[in-house]
């Protein structure tokens, strides 16, 4: 008889995660996914277009602690309970429902990066490595056992959508490999040390505010961390916004090179020899090649030389 699963999933980690154990012949009773936000940019695969490729029953709660989403599950006589980029916590009085065991996909190498948009806070701080961990899911977020875990790089120039794109592929490959263990009641359930991490919230639009005092690494960093399709790192210059929506940090194609900005540059935004550049604290510079322009709610790519013209109307107005 197949194991029975219920599946909270969304994103691309849900999809690929949910095509795994349908590939693996789990019987999933039921998925349980998010209504997709109009407000929010959806760059990312469907999990309920998955599940209704496969005949499979979806559902959409607004509140995973309602009595309405603890009967479904229960209607689904579930033996396990997996949660793949499912954006709410679950219940531990749902989680139990499941006499097999709860287990969710977290984007990080636990105990690192608990928490929300690993990913993105990895990136943000410099990290060379990540990946992709199933855990045994417990009251305390990402605190569970540790199932299985897969490791990708990081590279110096990567953005935080190609860095998930990775640990996207690290999750399926860390579900695929441990799955028949985990459905034959087999696989490790190690120790998940919390002292060896530290958990991070989430992140709002507004953190995406560039700080040209800063290191030019970490300018670097934080336009890498959330450049699109995430909000991207932004500078204001009178009620002009504008987005650094591609660069790359000045000399890092030479290791061991620093290379500095113009001279007489202060830390900001400016164009050089039909560049834009972001001059930081340290004197570095960060060689933009897509700036973006907002105003009045209307987003459009600028050159260098309609950056010049948009910033001295503004400095004049």
């Amino acid at each position: 008889m197949k194991p029975r699963a219920v599946v909270f999933a969304y994103h691309n980690v849900g999809v690929r995660c949910l095509r795994v154990l349908l590939a693996r012949g789990v019987d999933v009773a039921l998925v349980v996914t998010h209504e997709d936000n109009p407000a929010e940019r959806i760059w990312f695969g469907s999990v309920a277009q998955v599940a209704a490729e496969h005949g499979i029953e979806t559902i959409t709660p607004s509140d995973p602690a309602g009595a309405a989403l603890r009967e479904a599950v229960m209607r689904a006589r579930p033996d396990f309970i997996f949660s793949f980029y499912y954006r709410h916590m679950l219940p531990a009085g749902v989680l139990a429902l499941a006499p097999r065991g709860a287990y969710n996909m977290h984007g990080s190498l636990l105990p690192k990066y608990r928490g929300r948009v690993p990913t993105n806070w990895a990136v943000l701080n410099g990290e060379t490595e990540t990946g992709a961990t199933l855990h045994e899911m417990a009251a305390k977020p990402d605190a569970g056992a540790i199932v299985a875990q897969t490791s990708v790089p990081i590279l110096p120039d990567d953005t935080a959508q190609e860095v998930f794109d990775k640990v996207t592929v690290a999750a399926e490959q860390t579900l695929w490999r441990v799955l028949p263990a985990l459905l034959a009641g087999e696989a490790p359930h190690l120790p998940n040390d919390l002292a060896r991490g530290s958990y991070f919230g989430g992140r709002k639009p507004e953190d995406g505010r560039i700080d040209w005092s800063k290191p030019a690494q970490q300018v670097y960093n934080l336009i890498r961390a959330v450049a699109p399709p995430y909000p991207g790192a932004f500078t204001d210059i009178g009620e002009d916004r504008f987005v650094v929506a591609r660069a790359r940090l000045a000399g890092l194609e030479t290791i061991g090179t620093a290379a500095s900005a113009p001279a007489n540059l202060p830390p900001g935004l400016h164009v050089s020899d039909n560049t834009c550049l972001g001059v930081c604290g340290d004197a570095r510079a960060i060689v933009i090649s897509e700036l973006r322009h907002q105003r009045d709610g209307q987003e459009t790519v600028v050159t260098p030389a309609q950056f010049a013209q948009i910033t001295n109307r503004s400095r004049h107005s």
